[in-house]
């Protein structure tokens, strides 16, 4: 799950240096979110005629619904990283299990005692701590962000509905397949050539996308999700150090407050979704 972090927060990093100045002149979110799906497609279809697995039969609609949540989160969350730093993008990221607990109610019809909305609250004013709603204007990029949050919260309901129906390799090579041809078609309006380095960092965002799911998978298999998704926190910490580094941004005291905020929801969700999991 560490390294899994590692790899998603290198993407988004990715996709900042894309959207900025940083590689050249600057990509649109849309053509980002494209390659993440096209070279994490050839990376999962190269190892799918290595292993070869046995293939059962697919929820098309489902599939459909899902990816196309997924491939419009990716895209504001990419477009968010290119206007905030990467630990408040990150950050407002997290608060898609909150998102998932509202539309789990509407559309699953599940029931959420008052720990889940004390935890949903919490973690909801840690994001008006990032957005700063006070500061006379609201950063467009935490808008972007909170809106990647909420679409990948309603992504998560679809993974639900999914996860019990097929294999999880099968789960990917289908996503990945089917985000591809929605991505190219959105790209055609927008597609502008890219440099030398600008064709790298867009493979690196595919292949590490692709990496970052294979080890999400694999320690959800080794292990009881309430002990391994605590981890998955550990992106903010990598998004952090990443952005530090390469961009020289250091996090606020009001970035680090509403983050902290956010995680100690997200985490009280978290433990309480284990528990009334085993119960």
């Amino acid at each position: 799950m560490i390294c899994a972090t590692a790899f998603i927060a290198a993407t988004t990093l990715l996709a900042k240096a894309l959207g900025t100045d940083t590689l050249g002149a600057p990509l649109h979110p849309v053509q980002i979110t494209h390659a993440r799906f096209l070279f994490a497609a050839l990376t999962l279809g190269s190892a799918a005629l290595i292993m070869r697995p046995k293939l059962g039969s697919v929820d098309l609609k489902l599939h459909v619904m899902r990816t196309t949540c997924g491939a419009a989160g990716v895209t504001l969350m990419f477009a968010a990283a290119a206007f905030i730093p990467l630990a408040d993008a990150t950050a407002i990221s997290f608060l898609n299990p909150v998102f998932a607990m509202v539309f789990a109610i509407f559309l699953l019809g599940e029931n959420v005692g008052p720990i889940r909305w004390s935890a949903a609250g919490i973690a909801m004013a840690g994001a008006l701590v990032l957005l700063r709603p006070g500061s006379g204007a609201i950063a467009p990029g935490a808008l972007l962000a909170l809106g990647a949050a909420l679409i990948l919260g309603l992504e998560i309901i679809f993974i639900k509905r999914l996860s019990g129906r097929e294999a999880p390799f099968q789960i990917l090579l289908v996503n990945n397949g089917i985000g591809l041809v929605i991505a190219t078609l959105a790209v055609l309006f927008v597609w502008e050539p890219p440099t030398g380095q600008q064709w790298l960092a867009l493979a690196g965002v595919g292949v590490l996308m692709a990496a970052a799911q294979t080890c999400f998978l694999n320690s959800v298999a080794r292990a009881d999700a309430s002990f391994v998704v605590p981890f998955s926190y550990g992106t903010l910490l990598f998004a952090t150090l990443y952005d530090a580094l390469i961009f020289g941004v250091i996090p606020t005291s009001v970035s680090l407050i509403g983050a902290g905020i956010i995680i100690a929801g997200a985490a009280l969700l978290t433990w309480r979704q284990a528990i009334t999991s085993k119960a």
